[in-house]
């Protein structure tokens, strides 16, 4: 293993010294485990709050900021942060209009935000959750039970904190984040499997003209696995699934398009991801109406990518073009 370290079990502080560092716009607190705004939430505005294992940067942490997260809970690498996590970023956001947490569906994140919402309605805050399991790739995984989480959870924190920004009440944005949810569908390929400091080694074994096709963001099986194949048919047989299961996304319909790297693989390769999902979409008569292209929902330093598409209802355009002002996402601000 080679990475840049200095020990396994100081990988996660170390690396939020560094995020505090580069953007001093957020206030990283160690000893509680948050990533939250500098600046606070705005007095009756809800509060939008996410988290989960860490290795998938820039989500969480990254998309803390203006028009998107309030705060954010880092766990150890692929674990669950703890419901005193996310009780001390519900605490440090709430403003008095309460809180929406945005849950990846992986069994510790759920069991924790559950009781991190129990005690936060102790607290006298009020709590609406969102799980997100936008994952069509299986329907029980190692993490889950259900399908997983995954690069929907980048487009429901932003909607839902643009909605929120905009200042609608929980119920609202809660909703609205719940549809998005709804209206995404995501599918995994990995090239390679990623390696965690603390294992020193690659998660899985993964021969050389291999693919595992419906792969998880821990390194979870997929599918199946089957041999290397040129991207065009790849894409395909990675839409021809989406598609089957978004049986109300037809012609005429726009989306919204997300090719997301899993933390090894050249934005060079991404882009011609991109191109072949356009393709696909444009032979059905379904048209791309916002597209973002680069990592977004990693896996550490997987080789591969993920494609979500999400069907646009309204108002989900209007709250998508919203300013966001954060270290990983940011346009109109």
């Amino acid at each position: 293993m080679k990475k840049f370290l200095n020990t396994a079990d100081t990988f996660l502080p170390d690396a939020l010294a560094g995020l505090a560092a580069a953007h001093p716009e957020l206030r990283v607190d160690t000893d509680n485990g948050t990533v939250v705004r500098s600046e606070g939430t705005q007095d009756g505005r809800v509060a939008v709050v996410s988290g989960g294992g860490s290795g998938h940067e820039p989500l969480h942490a990254g998309f803390v900021g203006a028009g998107m997260l309030d705060a954010a809970c880092p766990g150890e690498i692929f674990t669950s942060p703890v419901p005193d996590q996310m009780l001390s970023a519900a605490t440090a956001v709430d403003s008095g209009a309460g809180v929406l947490f945005v849950v990846k569906n992986y069994t510790g994140d759920v069991l924790n935000f559950e009781m991190a919402a129990d005690l936060a309605s102790d607290a006298d805050i009020e709590v609406q959750t969102v799980l997100v399991d936008d994952d069509v790739a299986v329907q029980d995984s190692t993490f889950t039970a259900g399908r997983r989480g995954t690069g929907a959870t980048l487009f429901v924190e932003k909607i839902a904190g643009a909605a929120a920004a905009r200042g609608d009440d929980l119920a609202s944005v809660a909703g609205l984040g719940r549809r998005v949810n709804a209206a995404s569908r995501s599918f995994a390929v990995a090239l390679t499997a990623c390696t965690t400091p603390s294992a020193g080694r690659p998660g899985f074994d993964l021969p050389a003209d291999e693919i595992e096709v419906g792969v998880g963001i821990h390194g979870e099986p997929g599918r199946r696995r089957e041999k290397l194949k040129p991207a065009r048919e790849l894409v395909a047989e990675v839409m021809e699934i989406i598609l089957a299961d978004h049986d109300s996304l037809g012609s005429g319909d726009d989306t919204i398009v997300l090719v997301n790297g899993l933390g090894g693989t050249p934005l060079s390769e991404l882009y011609l991801v991109y191109g072949e999902v356009a393709s696909h979409l444009a032979e059905r008569g379904i048209r791309i109406a916002r597209k973002l292209v680069g990592n977004y929902v990693t896996s550490l330093d997987m080789a591969g990518c993920s494609i979500t598409v999400c069907r646009v209802e309204e108002p989900f355009l209007q709250l998508w073009d919203a300013p966001v002002n954060t270290p990983a996402l940011r346009w109109g601000a």
